[in-house]
């Protein structure tokens, strides 16, 4: 699993434990975990079935993104796979195609996969851990924001949400024409933009985050860390919107929702002094602001207080 070892991995899969080189001295560690019917499902309520390839991809992805949001660059990574016994080889063969491809295809040039570990259980459970390094560099942590800086988004927000209303609709998936499929294969196989973090933190990003679990939960995230008020500007989310026109005429549903809401696209969040030129693949959606006296941190839209939304991992 993973092909050739990157420059960071002295020595991979074979032995107890891998060898990872850290010539920055300081290490990026992250960790994240897809386990079925919580996270993916083998079989969605309009047919599409899960490929191994899939949750592959998507496992790197998200951990990939991770590292991207610090403003590094992922050098490695390790997987546990706990699987039910009557898992096919060709499944997990396939998982491991996608992992590969993810690392590959999204442009991790540096990382590769190191070793991991096997198991059995009652269902599917993918972890990965991932590494990563800064060159030298500063992280840039979520608690940098300050009042005055311009808010900006690299990536995509909605396109992934509008992809798992589709999946969990009746709409049967041999039916989605080709901008209904990508929306679902944003959900599947996201895209996160992972030259972003680096560029971002070169330009001086003073705060940043991986969108995972919907934009303005994320950004309540960040706007708590930072102790600041981040307005979102709807006219700037509205071509967001828009572009999610596939699913939503279709399933009668407002896209703005899953543009405030919806996660999983793993784009960028990340705040920048005023005045300076925003780094290739970043866009203005709004500003950062102080709290008021009578209020504290947190996310507004065009001033008005947004609403909770976005994904909770322990909600019924």
């Amino acid at each position: 699993m993973g092909g050739a070892h990157g420059s960071a991995t002295l020595l991979g899969p074979g032995d107890d434990a891998a060898l990872v080189a850290s010539p920055d001295g300081r290490t990026l560690v992250s960790i994240d975990t897809q386990v079925q019917d919580q996270d993916f499902r083998i079989q969605w309520a309009n047919g599409y079935r899960t490929t191994g390839f899939d949750v592959g991809w998507k496992a790197a992805a998200q951990n990939l993104s991770d590292i991207n949001a610090m403003g590094g660059k992922a050098t490695s990574l390790v997987v546990s796979l706990t699987l039910p016994p009557e898992t096919t080889v060709s499944w997990v063969e396939d998982l491991a195609d996608g992992l590969t491809a993810g690392i590959t295809e999204l442009g991790a040039a540096d990382c590769s996969v190191a070793g991991g570990d096997l198991g059995r259980g009652t269902e599917i459970s993918v972890t990965v851990a991932v590494l990563g390094t800064l060159d030298g560099g500063r992280a840039v942590l979520r608690s940098g924001a300050g009042a005055g800086e311009v808010l900006a988004l690299a990536g995509t927000v909605g396109r992934a949400a509008a992809g798992l209303a589709l999946l969990e609709s009746r709409t049967p998936v041999h039916s989605l024409d080709p901008a209904q499929r990508a929306l679902v294969d944003t959900q599947c196989r996201p895209l996160p933009p992972l030259s972003a973090g680096p560029l971002a933190r070169e330009a001086g990003a003073t705060a940043m985050m991986d969108i995972s679990d919907g934009l303005v939960r994320d950004a309540g995230r960040l706007a708590a860390a930072s102790g600041v008020v981040l307005d979102l500007d709807p006219l700037k989310l509205k071509p967001h919107a828009e572009g999610l026109s596939p699913a939503s005429d279709v399933l009668a549903s407002d896209p703005m929702e899953w543009v405030l809401g919806g996660g999983e696209d793993h784009g960028l969040l990340a705040t920048f002094p005023a005045g300076i030129q925003l780094p290739a693949g970043f866009t203005a959606i709004g500003s950062v602001q102080a709290p008021g006296t009578d209020t504290g941190p947190g996310v507004t839209i065009a001033g008005r207080v947004a609403g909770a939304t976005g994904w909770d991992h322990f909600a019924d």
